[in-house]
């Protein structure tokens, strides 16, 4: 039996399906996170611009509630002025307002802005104040006390808790829908590399449904990405069927170069073994006939295998006539069978049986299984050909009254250059079963062996029929 052949193992990279899944949900983490970053910046920024709008605005009211009275100045705060602040949350609020450049009003070490402010332009700006973080703004404002004008300068600041609450609150949210956009994208990412890897698959799977025999170029339509990969196989696939023919022109020649020799030495043999006259020489060329002999035969059932080998890997499909082939091939066999004064008995059904599959392997595999019944039984017995029905199953049986199995199996006769220890003196190559065995593997059939108490052999093989 042929071993399988063992391909040297291929360097396997990660999965294209995992790469893919790993990159969409890093992708997706990305985003989230980018989202959450965004929404955070943005929030701080929207919030700071509604504080410093409100700021302002209470800023500017108290300003303008400030009034000169008779030696001094007056300022009357309404409630509202300040419960605008309060929409941010519960803040502390401070308040300074100077006047001729002293305080007058409200805390007196608030700190003062960076640069002065314009009667147009006011002036923003953080500051540090009593262990809390103070958003401030100052604005500038001419008043006239006794006839003089006299500059204010207005600060109010508002602590930045609030405004800190509301960017975490967005921020928060935002982190909620990365979390959830990060959830969702993996089985989305599943999907995704399922459905991005579906033409890889069906490809792959024309491919092997193909099986080893079948050397047509792909057709199976591809995705534009694949399409140098089919057209690399389809080149490697003519490069295979050209190899191949090359092999079976090159076993047909081998055959020819091989047997016209061997059959000519043959010859030449015999007819020197007719006309010498001392029986030294003359068994020395009986020696050497029977060596001719094995050597063809050898010979042959090589070229036989080598066949085998090349025409199931092709696997041509073809209706053929079990019958006709098997009667054909025994009426081959009835010379040689004549000399040893045996009969070859045949029992064909009345209906056509075919299979479909390579008449040359069938034809081998037949041709083996007679010629070892004829060549290991004895003299002036029967060897008996059956063809049934069984099933969807051609059985075709051969029944010798030989030497037997000698104590193996099937296994052990059917490994190449294998013989029986009972077939001493016989010529043989030990590859007869071997071809038998291969042939049936290849056309789905399959070959048994038994060896029967009063001697002899019967071998059954089974060949699919064709629907």
């Amino acid at each position: 039996m042929r071993r399988p052949l063992r391909l040297p193992a291929t360097p396997r990279l990660p999965s294209l399906r995992k790469r893919l899944i790993v990159q969409l949900i890093a992708l997706s983490a990305g985003l989230a996170v980018v989202l959450y970053v965004a929404v955070r910046l943005g929030a701080e920024r929207a919030s700071e611009a509604t504080l410093d709008g409100l700021l302002g605005a209470a800023t500017s009211t108290i300003a303008e509630e400030l009034r000169s009275v008779e030696g001094g100045a007056e300022l009357d705060l309404s409630p509202g002025t300040f419960s605008m602040l309060a929409a941010m949350g519960e803040e502390r609020i401070f308040h300074r307002i100077d006047i001729n450049g002293l305080p007058v009003t409200g805390y007196d070490d608030l700190p003062r802005p960076p640069q002065e402010p314009t009667a147009l332009e006011p002036v923003f700006y953080d500051a540090d104040y009593r262990d809390a973080e103070l958003r401030l703004v100052a604005v500038a404002r001419s008043l006239m006390i006794e006839n003089r004008a006299a500059p204010v300068l207005v600060i109010v600041g508002q602590t930045r808790d609030g405004q800190r609450a509301v960017a975490q609150a967005l921020a928060n949210r935002a982190a909620l829908i990365g979390l959830m956009v990060f959830l969702i994208a993996i089985p989305f990412s599943l999907l995704v590399a399922r459905a991005f890897l579906r033409p890889v698959g069906r490809l792959a799977e024309a491919v092997g449904r193909r099986g080893g025999h079948d050397l047509r170029p792909v057709r199976h339509p591809a995705p534009a990405e694949l399409m140098p990969l089919v057209e690399q196989l389809n080149a490697f696939i003519a490069r295979l069927r050209q190899t191949l023919s090359q092999t079976e022109t090159f076993i047909a020649e081998a055959a020819h170069h091989i047997r016209t020799p061997l059959a000519t030495l043959r010859s030449e043999a015999e007819m020197a073994l007719r006309q010498a006259g001392d029986e030294p020489t003359r068994a020395r060329l009986r020696g050497m006939i029977r060596a001719t002999e094995e050597s063809a035969r050898s010979a042959n059932q090589l070229l036989d295998h080598a066949t085998v080998l090349f025409r199931a890997e092709q696997f041509t499909q073809e209706r053929v006539d079990i019958g006709a082939m098997i009667a054909a091939l025994a009426d081959r066999f009835r010379p040689t069978a004549d000399l040893k004064d045996m009969e070859i008995r045949l029992d064909l059904p009345s209906e056509r049986l075919e299979t479909t599959g390579d008449a040359v392997l069938i034809e081998a595999a037949v041709r083996n299984l007679i010629d070892n019944a004829v060549k290991y039984s004895p003299e002036e017995s029967e060897v008996a050909i059956t063809l049934t029905r069984d099933g969807t199953f051609a059985r075709l049986t051969l029944r010798d009254h030989g030497r037997g199995l000698g104590g193996e199996t099937l296994a052990t006769l059917s490994r190449r250059f294998r013989r029986g220890p009972n077939v001493g003196g016989v010529i043989g190559s030990g590859l007869g079963l071997t071809i038998v065995l291969e042939t049936a593997a290849a056309m789905g059939g399959r070959l048994e062996l038994t060896e029967h108490e009063e001697g002899g052999t019967c071998a059954t093989l089974w060949f699919p029929l064709s629907s």
